[in-house]
């Protein structure tokens, strides 16, 4: 089966905005916090919202305190000033491509034009236009309700910003046949017009289509019928538990888009989902490989062992021959970190990697058991090769295993820094020292007492292999982290810029090996092993331009990349 996934699916840039803002409120405003009507048209977003303790104002009373968030698609004017008398402090979230429809109604209004809004008269965006209009508002979604409007002197013609792309061409064609004096505004959110051409190319792609988004979502509707207009089975969806997977067992090519209001986690789910129907029904090798792979991502056995790879190249890199206890020490010590942390912080699991969180919590004294016992072999590992190194990953077990844990009482702590995950972008960092520490320092510790540039070199490989393999993760799993509230360093930086750091580390880091290994700093297996960094920045790049998707199959991909790492440098010291 083959699964394309729009590359427009999910938030457009108003409702990341408004989403971001209403998640960020918590920590900027005392007291309640309400959004005027519900924040935008997804039933599962608006669950969160009322779990985080942000309630939906319907009405307005009398006397009110708190804060109110206006959602994305806008109020009338009036609303606003209602809100206020009540004694509410307003934050306004519209998106900002709302704001400018309305500022175009608002000005033509007051010369004395007409507004003639072609969307949905019971949409929240609609309702918000026609106040801007004093009065001299219509709202039609169809040429018959256009027919049957007066002709007007002074005339404007404007669209809902999610309004259906080929609809209003026929308006305009209406306009230019019988008002051609009538000025229209292309007024539709470029975000919906892509998304919506978007998704008329994939379906004459695929054998069916699969729209992600709340049933009483407008443009989700609009694309879910633009997807059937082609002919092409399609299905709107608003969870994976909606899938009909007997139906789709049987299609060959699936594609997958999401509107405007539809997270990433919830797409992601689905195409996880997706994703592992060809191997429920027929057991066939193809199947087996998946389940294998799937089983050892989630016990982290497999992160384990590239940890093991990644430690064998790296005292190799340093001309170590004792290699073996160092890396049993840092599979060990990787195995039970992960494991623990990932047992006690499943928060954000629950919207990233649902199977991975009811995998905990079916398995959680199992996988405690193993926690333990590799921690405990670890220790007994590094003791073993010397105190140092057991001194070291004892300090390093303790501090991995207060993570996740609150640190300091409420009443020394005035601020939310009250654990070592509580610091913004700690996450990153600390797992690549960490896998430094235990793939590149204690290897060299073991044997000597003397750190050279080579000791440097291979450490800052080491941690910056690691670094980008862990901020890729976060980078697809930025929206359910910023529900739980976690700051890491794609959601401190943002996307895109995060991306571009990620590549230059791996540039440098190639150059780094190439220079060290030309100059005999580190031995000729790095020249060789510059094949890891490039082999991820194709990974990145790839992702990046819409070719590879999240799912087991990308996560596995990236923690092969450590795997690659002790395959090379076993044939290199088979054979230089």
């Amino acid at each position: 089966m083959k699964i394309l996934l729009a590359k427009t699916a999910g938030f457009c840039m108003g409702v990341r905005r408004a989403v971001e803002m209403v998640l960020d409120a918590p920590t900027k405003y005392e007291n309640s916090i309400w959004t005027y009507g519900p924040l935008i048209h997804n039933p599962q977003v608006l669950k969160l919202l009322e779990e985080k303790g942000i309630s939906v104002l319907n009405n307005i009373p009398d006397h009110g305190s708190g804060t109110v968030l206006i959602r994305a698609h806008g109020v009338p004017p009036e609303t606003k000033k209602d809100l206020e008398k009540s004694g509410f402090k307003i934050v306004d979230s519209t998106c900002p491509r709302v704001i400018k429809v309305q500022t175009i109604i608002r000005e033509h209004a007051k010369q004395d034009y007409a507004s003639i809004i072609i969307g949905d008269k019971n949409h929240p965006e609609v309702i918000g236009l026609l106040g801007y209009a004093k009065g001299k508002g219509y709202a039609v979604d169809n040429i018959n309700d256009l027919d049957s409007l007066p002709p007007f002197n002074r005339a404007i013609i404007v669209a809902q910003t999610t309004q259906n792309t080929f609809f209003f061409e026929k308006v305009k064609n209406w306009a230019a046949q019988k008002f051609p004096h009538y000025k229209i505004f292309d007024t539709i959110c470029d975000s919906t017009a892509r998304r919506q051409a978007e998704v008329h190319r994939l379906a004459n792609l695929v054998d069916a289509v699969i729209v992600v988004g709340g049933h009483n979502s407008g443009n989700t509707k609009r694309l879910a019928e633009i997807a059937r207009q082609t002919g092409k089975p399609t299905y709107h969806i608003e969870t994976e538990s909606e899938l009909d997977l007997d139906a789709l067992s049987s299609i060959r090519h699936i594609g997958i888009t999401a509107g405007a209001s539809t997270p990433n986690w919830i797409i992601k789910r689905i195409y996880r989902t997706i994703e592992t129907i060809p191997f429920k029904k027929v057991k066939s090798w193809r199947s087996i490989i998946f389940a294998i792979q799937r089983s050892l991502l989630l016990t982290n056995i497999y992160v384990a062992m590239g940890a093991g790879c990644l430690c064998y190249a790296c005292t190799k890199l340093q001309k170590i021959t004792n290699y073996l206890p160092n890396v049993f020490m840092a599979m060990l010590y990787v195995q039970s970190m992960h494991i623990l942390n990932n047992l006690i912080g499943t928060t954000a699991d629950r919207y990233n990697d649902p199977d991975r969180s009811s995998f905990y919590n079916r398995n959680k004294v199992l996988l405690m058991l193993l926690a333990f016992f590799a921690g405990g072999a670890g220790l007994l590992t590094a003791y073993s090769t010397g105190p140092v190194p057991f001194l070291v990953i004892l300090v390093m077990s303790i501090m991995g295993l207060s993570y996740n844990l609150k640190l300091l009482p409420e009443r020394f702590s005035h601020g939310k820094y009250r654990r070592i995950r509580d610091i913004p972008g700690s996450k990153t960092i600390l797992i690549a020292m960490a896998w430094g520490i235990v793939t590149a320092v204690l290897p060299f510790l073991s044997v000597s007492k003397h750190i050279g540039l080579d000791n440097v070199l291979v450490f800052f490989w080491s941690i910056s292999l690691v670094f980008v393999r862990t901020a890729f993760f976060d980078i697809l799993d930025m929206q359910g982290d910023h529900i739980v509230g976690k700051e890491t360093i794609p959601i401190l930086m943002g996307e895109k810029r995060a991306l571009r750091l990620l590549k230059t580390i791996l540039i440098i880091n190639v150059g780094i090996l190439l220079v060290s290994s030309a100059f005999h700093f580190i031995s000729t297996l790095g020249l060789a092993l510059a094949i890891c960094p490039v082999f991820i920045f194709i990974v990145l790049s790839a992702h990046e331009q819409g070719y590879m998707l999240p799912g087991t199959r990308l996560e596995f991909l990236v923690e092969t990349n450590f795997f690659a790492a002790g395959v090379i440098t076993l044939i290199w010291s088979l054979f230089c």
